[in-house]
């Protein structure tokens, strides 16, 4: 799917909304800049959730993808 190397990694399968979202916060929060988090969930939401967190918070996107019920995310955490 994707060759980024995640520095973190983050497992919300199983959780449903906002869950997923409540723990990236919290996770990203403990990163430093220029990070790279993996998410790996099972909601459907977080389709939505997690590119507006980023947008919203100025984090960036990278990469997002599907294998079969799982969500997959790729996001580097804002530099400033």
């Amino acid at each position: 799917m994707t060759d980024i190397q995640p520095h973190h990694h983050l497992d919300a399968t199983g959780l449903l909304c906002p869950e997923p979202v409540m723990m990236l916060h919290g996770k990203v929060r403990d990163m430093a800049p220029g990070e790279v988090l993996e998410v790996r969930a099972t909601d459907p939401s977080t389709e939505r959730d997690i590119p507006k967190f980023c947008q919203f918070l100025g984090h960036r996107l990278l990469d997002s993808g599907r294998d079969g019920e799982l969500y997959l995310y790729w996001i580097e955490k804002k530099l400033s």
